[in-house]
């Protein structure tokens, strides 16, 4: 059996062999970042016998990459821009004390609810600076699990075992449609009477979406959906046309009211949403993060007398 050979890639070799792609040769590029030939070609042939591949033919015209070559170019290039975004990160640590607080959130808590508490607390503290991402909320468990983020906040509807669990928010679920001509109802219906009609939605990947998706498939049925787009003002913009119907947040609705819009409440129990902010169990905080974990819990709306915290 063949072993592997044993040198490593060097970052500097990458940053040698992008440098002769870029300027032709192995002369110019060696010249370039100050290298001799000699040792310009000795570290451009172990990277190739490390690689276990030809990278670049040679010609009395200059070089030109093989396909392996162009694989490694690609990815050398990714990690030298990530290089300059890890010493531009650390040259604001070296200018002062500073924290960047990595925070994951569902569509509801990213359009409707995190925006002024985040404004507040940014100004506030100018020292700390925030990594704001949308993710469905099963997406979001996952990758606090990695511990790829400080702060996670979901709905309700998924596990939250093995996190510090908080209540956040009420979130329920509203269905908005086209004001229909005369008196327009108002009063709660089940989720399973939108079946038959078109929706506007979000994207697939997204939470709301998703839980759509399982609870028609509860009633043995589909969605038909007339479009999809990113974002709830989009979403209220085209139902206010008569393109179809939605599913929202009570907040979204409420923000965006219009008078070619009619919101009524589901009836569907798990239309009454809860979110929950999380963290984790066992490792502390940060300072950054636990500063921001605090605000949020100061501004969190007070938990029902149903909700129990999650350990």
């Amino acid at each position: 059996m063949a072993t592997l050979p044993t040198y490593r890639i060097d970052p500097f070799d990458l940053r040698l062999f992008a440098a002769i792609v870029e300027h032709g040769s192995i002369t110019a590029g060696a010249r370039h970042i100050h290298l001799s030939l000699a040792a310009a070609s000795t570290r451009l042939q172990q990277l190739e016998h490390a690689i276990g591949a030809t990278l670049l033919l040679r010609a009395r015209s200059g070089v030109r990459t093989t396909d392996a070559g162009r694989t490694l170019l690609l990815h050398a290039g990714r990690l030298q821009r990530g290089m300059e975004a890890l010493h531009a990160d650390m040259a604001a640590h070296a200018h002062g004390v500073r924290s960047t607080v990595r925070v994951l959130c569902n569509t509801a808590a990213m359009t409707e609810h995190l925006p002024p508490l985040l404004a507040r607390f940014l100004v506030e503290h100018p020292d700390i600076d925030v990594d704001l991402r949308e993710l469905g909320s099963q997406d979001v468990l996952m990758s606090m699990r990695q511990e790829q983020a400080d702060i996670g906040i979901v709905a309700d509807h998924v596990s939250t075992e093995a996190l510090d669990t908080r209540f956040f928010r009420e979130d329920r679920l509203v269905a908005v449609m086209p004001k229909p001509r005369g008196r327009a109802s108002r009063q709660a219906l089940p989720f399973a009477d939108l079946l038959d009609k078109p929706f506007v939605g979000l994207p697939v990947e997204s939470g709301i979406s998703r839980l759509l998706h399982d609870q028609a498939l509860q009633h043995g049925r589909g969605l038909h959906y007339r479009v999809r787009v990113r974002g709830l003002d989009a979403v209220m913009q085209l139902v206010g046309e008569g393109v179809g119907v939605a599913v929202v947040p009570q907040a979204t609705a409420l923000r965006l009211a219009s008078e070619r819009l009619v919101a009524r409440p589901l009836s569907d129990a798990w239309a009454a949403r809860q979110l929950l902010m999380c963290s984790a169990l066992d490792t502390p905080l940060g300072a950054g993060a636990a500063a921001l974990h605090g605000f949020l819990a100061r501004g969190a709306s007070p938990a029902p007398a149903s909700f129990k915290q999650g350990r």
